[in-house]
């Protein structure tokens, strides 16, 4: 419809023109009549005005054919110039649009390369400028630039991995100062600890230039960190030599016997940086050497005691001792001193190496010890005179140490055990393999309790014998009354020394020997007993000559074999057994 319309309009414009010319024709013939200008010349009048009219249509048709040159000339252009843009912005070409005019697609065209020159100009100026951030930080962090054409047009992925690998950049570049900074400080902490001064040109530059001038490449972080490391490990070994040259002084202090005051004042004189506390030291310990010297007979005695207190930890058998020579030297030069010192030495590498061996023996025979002193105890009658209830605990006790010290022995093999299959050796307390020992002291603890039972059978015996020498009478220990009863109004009276004589053998021991309840309570008020009368033979003593005789040749027997093995039955189980038995064997 709308190129209808145009066509219309142009018909409408042409027609328009044709009769303007016609009436302009008809106006000039007119006015050629009315001059009366001849014929001849009208023709050439109108040929001319034929011309006019021709040229003039000719130019205005040559103008616009030039127009239409123009367009169709700056369409092809913009086509290449599109193209070439398209290439270079790495983007693909838009497809032109149909039923557009030339001047449409001209417009459309020039629009086109203009908004392609923009981007292109924004591209190549961001670029420009990551490249010289880029820059900027491969001169800080020593790296190589991002692999990108400087002249070439970006695409927009590589302008996004470009500002990508700025931003990591930046951070890498963060990350390494901070470490840069905390090293800078340590090194210079150490450095000053050490009271050492930056030498090579790599220390003053990372030391005492300004942090933003310090070159954070990876070849420089790991320098610093081989410097901070060497530092640490200069320090840690002055400290440890210092650890070392104070035990030593400490031990020379105990040797020589320094005053308390002279230790305190060194002491104060070191808490210093590490270099000069080193050098306070060695000193120090140079002066006590020259000082060892000069009383090397003190410092060998109290060396010597110490030799001792480490052999009675390692359990050296006297064997062992004996073996260490120079020990039982008199003479106190700079030799028998060395051969002291390496001794310590080795007795104390010893009990380092094996110390928790040692302990646990040390731990078992602590616990031997007290079950030994609560066995003890426990036969003592004195015992019962407690007052605060220790009785019960020592038994509690007792009965622990009892049941542990197995437990405790067969932990221990295990230990000695595991120990000997790695030394390939045996390990020996007191000179004798510790199981061994162990054995010995419950077998010696064994024959000791035979040992006093047998001695407190023998004095009830010669007890037994004096009653019936003498006609007193066996007492148990007096018990203790329980609270709330009443005391006895009457004390059950002594058997006479008649009564006893008017009886048979066998009735007066019965009688002597009853049981606990049945006797009589201590009462120092109230003994009964009558003791024989001057020149006099006590009635009834006549009668016991025999028993009394058996009862001494028992006794005896027992006097010249006290290491012969008695029990209670062997013996007997009560004095009125023994006396049948005695009287039988007549």
């Amino acid at each position: 419809m709308v190129n209808l319309n145009v066509c219309d309009f142009s018909e409408i414009h042409a027609a328009q023109s044709v009769s303007y010319l016609n009436n302009a024709l008809g106006e000039l013939k007119d006015i050629w009549e009315e001059i009366g200008i001849p014929e001849d010349q009208r023709l050439q009048r109108t040929d001319a005005v034929h011309m006019h009219i021709k040229n003039l249509l000719d130019m205005m048709i040559t103008e616009e054919e030039g127009l239409k040159k123009r367009l169709m000339s700056s369409i092809e252009a913009c086509r290449k110039e599109v193209a070439s843009l398209c290439d270079e912005l790495q983007v693909q070409e838009c497809q032109e649009e149909d039923g557009l005019t030339m001047l449409q697609l001209e417009k459309d065209l020039r629009t086109q390369v203009k908004m392609m020159l923009k981007e292109k100009s924004g591209r190549q100026s961001e670029l420009k400028s990551l490249i010289q951030q880029d820059q900027d930080l491969c001169d800080v962090l020593c790296d190589d630039l991002f692999p990108i054409h400087p002249e070439r047009v970006p695409s927009q992925q590589q302008l996004q991995n470009y500002r990508e690998h700025i931003n990591a950049c930046n951070q890498e570049k963060e990350r390494r100062h901070a470490e840069f900074v905390e090293m800078k400080r340590q090194i210079t902490v150490l450095m000053e600890d050490l009271e050492q001064h930056p030498d090579t040109t790599f220390e003053k530059d990372a030391v005492c230039e300004d942090e933003d001038a310090f070159c954070l490449s990876v070849e420089n972080i790991s320098s610093l960190k081989v410097l901070l490391q060497q530092l640490e490990s200069r320090k840690a070994e002055s400290e440890a030599l210092c650890v070392s040259i104070h035990s030593r002084i400490e031990e020379l202090w105990e040797m020589l016997q320094i005053p308390l005051e002279e230790r305190e004042s060194l002491m104060q004189n070191t808490r210093t940086s590490t270099k000069s506390r080193l050098n306070t030291l060695q000193a120090e310990l140079q002066r006590l050497e020259e000082l060892k010297k000069k009383n090397i007979e003190l410092v060998i005695h109290t060396i010597r005691s110490e030799i001792v207190k480490f052999w009675e930890k390692c359990y050296f058998s006297p064997e062992q001792r004996r073996a260490f020579v120079p020990y039982h030297s008199d003479d106190m030069d700079e030799e028998v001193l060395r051969e002291h010192e390496l001794e310590l030495e080795r007795l104390k590498q010893d009990y380092t190496e094996h110390g928790e061996l040692y302990d646990a023996v040390s731990t078992w025979s602590s616990n031997w010890t007290l079950y030994q002193e609560l066995e003890k105890k426990a036969t003592d009658p004195s015992r019962f005179n407690n007052r605060g209830g220790n009785l019960l605990k020592e038994e509690k006790q007792r009965v622990d140490l009892q049941k542990s010290l197995p437990k405790l022995e067969k932990s221990l093999k295990a230990q000695i055990d595991q120990w000997e299959a790695a030394h390939c050796k045996e390990f020996r307390v007191n000179g004798r393999a510790f199981l061994q020992y162990v054995e010995d002291q419950w077998d010696q603890h064994r024959m000791e309790k035979e040992r006093e039972k047998q001695e407190r059978q023998m004095k009830k015996l010669k007890q037994t014998e004096e009653d019936l020498l003498y006609g007193t009478v066996i007492r148990t220990p007096t018990k203790r009354r329980i609270a709330g009863t009443p005391t006895p109004s009457k004390t059950r009276k002594l058997i006479s020394t008649s009564s006893m004589c008017s009886s048979t053998p066998n009735t007066t021991l019965r009688s002597i020997c009853s049981s606990p309840s049945m006797r009589p309570p201590l009462s120092t008020s109230k003994l009964g007993a009558r003791t024989p009368a001057r020149g006099r033979t006590p009635r009834g003593l006549e009668r016991n000559k025999e028993n009394i005789s058996h009862l001494s040749g028992a006794l005896r027997t027992m006097t010249a074999s006290p290491h012969r093995n008695y029990s209670i039955t062997s013996v007997a189980s009560s004095y009125s057994e023994f006396a049948v038995s005695s009287l039988s064997c007549r």
